[in-house]
């Protein structure tokens, strides 16, 4: 076992916060004064880190686990001031995106910010930064707005139902001058992203808040990811699936879980030597100071599930290998910095990998109180090289988590984190959680906000009615400072910023 940390940042504390939670006047989260003032909430809470969900752009479904394009950055996120700053949206047409919704409209967002995203491009004037951005991303960036600019043609159609000379994308860069207009408008997108992120993530580095994303391990097979390099798929000769990920039925979902996703072709990625995974980590990193990988349990061994089951129940497990693609990823990234998702149906395969690669794994607290021997129960930990949540953006708040909880899971409850008095449940699981020997601990910003269901992110099971989320306007108070900052000094894991 790995007794020392594999991240190299002793012990500290961070914040579970998707972008897309932020406040903003306009209808969804994004790379403005709200980030900013956000960084500079964690910087004054003693907090070293900020994880949040993918940034990748959303489909239907609206998660961002099943994103068209696993390179590219979510339009959605785009600060609108910044672009009337710069003088490509008027005033008048800035009030007009206002919204007081209280939860993320992805029908409308869809419908209305797109449409003005447009208008934005229409005053656009490529200069010397543009070009250059479009030169340092030619490797996936044109392939991309090619994509979406087909996406558009087809009225959003998956692409395996386009006209044969666009299914194949050596045919497609032919045409590709037919839709010039169009792909200009999906690289300005991806531009004003990446230039708004540079922003923001320097920022947090500059106040010494270090940013973990997350890398799902599986890609859409609606996606430009599997519409450029279909060989690395196990797909037929209709270009669909041949077999598609999933989770087998346990405890919280007795069909399992369908999710879809073409399975790779693991056999010719590991002939090639992982060029493919290599290219995405790279991406990964150009966003991110710390990568969180997704369903690490997949890298080990893999849920199979025939294409068209109508469940997930007639999948088996086969072996993935894992060993020989991080060693490559690895070599080619000495300094990255790794975090394993390794929650799930946890076998020996997979803690051997866990081990073998040395990041650090997943220890989820609401997962700790339904065994007294439980390995997430803080007192089991035999190393500090692991991470420690009280939730997930898959799980409910704690708050009404624990009402949930029969007799017994709230007896080992009280055993292992007695609440104090006037503490709450939830209080009392983040105390536990920053006084365990695990080097990071990550809390949930529902979680200090003390929210009960009315804040969980994702059902897992269901289809609908997830991601939407927000955090209201006037959640910065004096209250919620004192309970961040006061649980991460009680644990030993406050970091003192520079004043700005």
């Amino acid at each position: 076992m790995v007794k020392s940390s594999y991240l190299g940042l002793g012990r500290v504390a961070g914040v579970l916060m998707p972008l897309s939670s932020l406040p903003s006047p306009y209808g969804i989260g994004s790379m403005g004064k709200e980030a900013f003032d956000f960084i500079d909430l964690l910087a004054e809470c003693g907090q070293s880190l900020w994880q949040v969900l993918p940034l990748n752009p959303t489909s239907y479904g609206d998660s961002p686990y099943q994103s068209p394009a696993s390179m590219a950055g979510n339009p959605y996120f785009i600060d609108l001031p910044s672009l009337r700053a710069d003088g490509l949206l008027t005033a008048r047409e800035l009030a007009a995106a206002r919204t007081d919704e209280k939860r993320i409209n992805y029908g409308r967002l869809f419908s209305e910010r797109y449409a003005l995203l447009r208008v934005a491009f229409s005053r656009f004037v490529p200069d010397e930064d543009y070009y250059s951005f479009i030169k340092r991303n030619k490797d996936w960036i044109n392939d991309y707005a090619l994509f979406m600019a087909l996406k558009v043609h087809y009225s959003y159609r998956p692409w395996v139902e386009w006209d044969e000379c666009h299914r194949d994308v050596r045919a497609a860069r032919l045409c590709a001058h037919e839709l010039e207009a169009e792909c200009d408008f999906w690289r300005f997108l991806q531009y004003t992203f990446f230039t708004q992120w540079k922003t923001v993530h320097g920022y947090a580095r500059m106040r010494g808040i270090k940013i973990i994303g997350d890398m799902p391990i599986y890609v859409a097979h609606d996606s430009m990811d599997v519409w450029c390099a279909p060989e690395q798929f196990l797909l037929g000769d209709d270009l669909m699936p041949k077999r598609v990920a999933g989770c087998p039925p346990d405890a919280y979902a007795e069909d399992g879980q369908l999710w879809g996703n073409p399975i790779y072709d693991w056999e010719r990625m590991e002939r090639e030597g992982f060029g493919w995974w290599c290219n995405r980590v790279k991406r990964s990193f150009a966003l991110y100071d710390i990568l969180r990988i997704d369903h690490f349990r997949g890298f080990a061994g893999y849920y199979s599930i025939p294409y068209g089951e109508p469940t997930a129940r007639g999948g088996d497990w086969r072996s993935a290998p894992g060993a020989a693609l991080f060693d490559k990823i690895k070599a080619t990234f000495p300094r990255a910095r790794i975090i394993a998702e390794d929650l799930g149906f946890i076998t020996d395969d997979v803690r051997e990998l866990l081990a073998y690669t040395g990041f650090p794994g997943m220890k989820m607290l609401q997962f700790a109180f339904y065994d007294p021997n439980s390995e997430y129960l803080p007192h089991t930990y035999t190393t500090e090289n692991c991470v420690v949540y009280t939730s997930s953006h898959d799980s409910d708040c704690t708050r009404s988590w624990y009402a949930t909880l029969d007799k017994s899971a709230r007896a080992i409850f009280r055993r292992e984190c007695k609440p104090e008095a006037g503490e709450t449940k939830t209080a009392a699981l983040i105390r536990c959680a920053m006084a365990s020997r695990a080097d990071l601990v990550i809390i949930p910003m529902q979680d200090y906000l003390e929210l009960g269901t009315e804040g969980r992110m994702n059902v897992p099971s269901e289809a609908e009615g997830n991601w939407q989320w927000r955090m209201k306007k006037r959640y910065d108070t004096p209250s919620l400072r004192a309970r961040m900052a006061g649980a991460a000094r009680r644990g030993g894991r406050f970091k003192k910023r520079k004043a700005l």
